[in-house]
């Protein structure tokens, strides 16, 4: 398991916190998520051989947000 922080830029509100946390909690093989509103943050906990970084990013863009290591 690795533990990442990405900064994700366009999040307001706790609408924002749950659909970051939402979507990326769903995909196989992340174990956690946690978004820090304020700081614009968010520490993913995932297994980089179910679920890559890149994909991580991709569903956090998704959701409207501009997320980046």
């Amino acid at each position: 398991m690795l533990i990442t922080t990405l900064t994700v830029k366009g999040m307001s509100c706790e609408h924002c916190v749950k659909a970051v946390e939402g979507s990326v909690g769903k995909l196989t093989g992340v174990s956690s998520v946690k978004v820090h509103l304020n700081e614009g943050k968010a520490d993913v906990n995932y297994a980089p051989e179910k679920v890559s970084l890149e994909e991580i990013i991709e569903t956090i863009d998704e959701q409207g947000y501009e997320a980046a290591e």
